[in-house]
């Protein structure tokens, strides 16, 4: 475990704005970090995750880190990508026809890989909710899919030859990729952050059998939550370590008030949890250059 909080101490320390020491970013050993997100600026944004989604993998990718941004391929994120290559025709191990394409975050040199299954993924606006205002009946097996092909680049399995030390997943649509990962006898270190704890992907109990996950992951230690399947807690049990938006928030979310049912979990994993302040993009949020302003 030491060796891979070693490497996660890279995820926790480079958002922070100041440091007490400022070599402690050079000191970092290079590492390769998989972002996988369910949105991120300015192929799809809901909400704050597409905003850290689309700057913090550019962050990291000026800091020398070898980092490739993962999401799935929507069809306003594939007319929003530029130019796109086909990597992998069809990965091993799906039923539904799964390629992924390669191209880079528009306006950055971050490497950027899209999840490409059309029967899942090719639906015009919100990527979460159905033109009706409800989520889509079938999130559990979009974000489940999505799961299982990050979790199959992290192994090498994706004929990318390319394996990360550092798998950073976000909120529930993410929450089963360290959950599938724990399974691994060897495999990388992994970062869960909770954007928006209310969110979290809960789901009724037949759905776990529904998506075939392993039957070990199914226990209150595990996927079930009072009955139920809950996307969220695969990040918040099985990831290395945990992190939020803000160190008040950290603290907020081990309460009854704001912990929505998870608070008990959240203060036992306190030790791997962190709260670090969100930043903010000044090549997007600069009023001298705003041509939003009036």
């Amino acid at each position: 475990m030491a060796g891979k909080d070693q490497k996660i101490r890279l995820i926790l320390v480079v958002s922070k704005p100041k440091t007490k020491n400022p070599k402690t970013f050079k000191e970092m050993q290079n590492q390769k970090i998989l972002f996988a997100a369910s949105e991120a600026y300015p192929l799809m944004k809901t909400g704050g995750l597409g905003d850290v989604a689309g700057s913090l993998p550019i962050a990291l990718k000026a800091l020398r880190q070898d980092v490739r941004l993962i999401m799935p391929a929507y069809r306003d994120a594939l007319a929003r990508a530029g130019k796109l290559v086909m990597v992998n025709p069809g990965l091993a191990g799906f039923s539904e026809s799964v390629r992924l394409l390669e191209g880079k975050l528009p306006g950055s040199q971050v490497k950027l890989w899209l999840v490409d299954a059309p029967a899942l993924f090719d639906r015009p606006g919100n990527p979460y909710l159905a033109p009706d205002g409800k989520d889509w009946p079938d999130n559990a097996q979009r974000f489940a899919l999505f799961a299982r092909a990050v979790a199959a680049v992290a192994r090498d399995q994706a004929g990318l030859d390319w394996r990360p030390d550092i798998v950073h997943c976000n909120d529930w649509q993410c929450g089963l990729i360290p959950a599938l990962l724990s399974l691994d006898e060897q495999r990388p270190a992994t970062v869960f952050t909770i954007h928006n704890l209310a969110y979290q992907g809960i789901f009724p109990s037949a759905t776990f059998a529904e998506l075939a996950l392993p039957p070990a992951l199914w226990s209150a230690d595990g996927l079930e939550f009072y009955g139920r399947l809950s996307f969220i807690k695969g990040g918040l049990i099985y990831a290395d370590m945990l992190s939020t938006v803000s160190p008040s928030y950290a603290q907020e979310i081990r309460t009854p008030e704001y912990g929505c049912g998870l608070e008990g979990l959240l203060n036992h994993r306190a030790d791997r949890l962190t709260g670090i302040l969100n930043g903010v993009d000044y090549r997007e949020w600069d009023p001298r250059r705003d041509n939003r302003r009036r």
